[in-house]
């Protein structure tokens, strides 16, 4: 088996790789630190399993794990974790492997026996358990076999386009699958919603106009486009930019 090891603490990371040689059977792939240099890894080298800590700088293991399952074929995943004993309820309720650390080599030997694909039914509710009110600090989109990842931090606006949803970011345009009002939901602190098809970054807005016809419209801070505001929305929507 060809197995990631994602973890922050190299000590951590140091360990894993240990026992696993004494094992036997298994080739470590590679380390990573955080979920955003792991995810580029999986996509690269296609491990078998990724031992995942939950909690990371710049991405965690829940959330790296979430954009996995946007792959035809994702590693199996275990996580490594330091819940208390109520916390870890949660993945034995979800089906989840896990391990508590520190981990124990026998543990290991038999989680990576068990070892499976998550769904995102089983990570929905993980989420919910342990991540309530923390929304994804990334976007992904699959192209191919590879996923882009996207900074939420990086996103002008996000725009409803038939069955699909436009990301508009530094970095360009990326189609999405996800609908507008589960972004709204998710990422309704940092984004307003300024059209029944646009959510707009609040950080980005620098002004708000009207021309004669009584049509406003939003410039963005970076971004040459101009945003139409629907008529029903535009008192709400000074009322939020007054507010800063």
């Amino acid at each position: 088996m060809k197995i990631l090891i994602v973890d922050d603490e190299a000590l951590a990371r140091s360990r894993l790789r240990r026992m696993l040689e004494e094992l036997g059977n298994v080739e470590v792939i590679g380390e990573a630190d955080n979920g955003v240099d792991a995810l580029t890894l999986i996509c690269q080298q296609h491990p078998d399993i990724a031992l995942l800590d939950i909690r990371m700088p710049a991405m965690g293991g829940l959330e790296l794990a979430r954009h996995l399952t946007a792959l035809d074929h994702p590693p199996a995943v275990i996580f490594t974790t330091a819940f208390d004993n109520h916390a870890l309820a949660a993945f034995e309720t979800q089906a989840i492997g896990y391990l508590l650390k520190p981990v124990r080599k026998e543990l290991l030997k038999s989680a990576l026996d068990a070892a499976r694909r998550l769904n995102r039914a089983q990570l929905s509710g993980l989420e919910k358990t342990h991540e309530t009110g923390t929304a994804r600090s990334h976007i992904s989109a699959c192209i191919g076999a590879h996923i882009e990842l996207i900074a939420v931090a990086d996103i002008y606006y996000f725009q409803a386009e038939q069955k699909y949803t436009s990301v508009h970011h530094k970095g360009g345009e990326t189609v999405i699958e996800e609908p507008l009002k589960d972004l709204e939901e998710e990422f309704g602190e940092r984004f307003l919603r300024i059209h029944r098809n646009a959510l707009v970054a609040k950080h980005y807005i620098s002004g708000m106009h009207k021309d004669e016809n009584g049509q406003y419209t939003l410039t963005l801070n970076g971004c040459d486009q101009q945003l139409e505001v629907s008529r029903r929305m535009a008192s709400s929507v000074k009322e939020a930019i007054k507010k800063g």
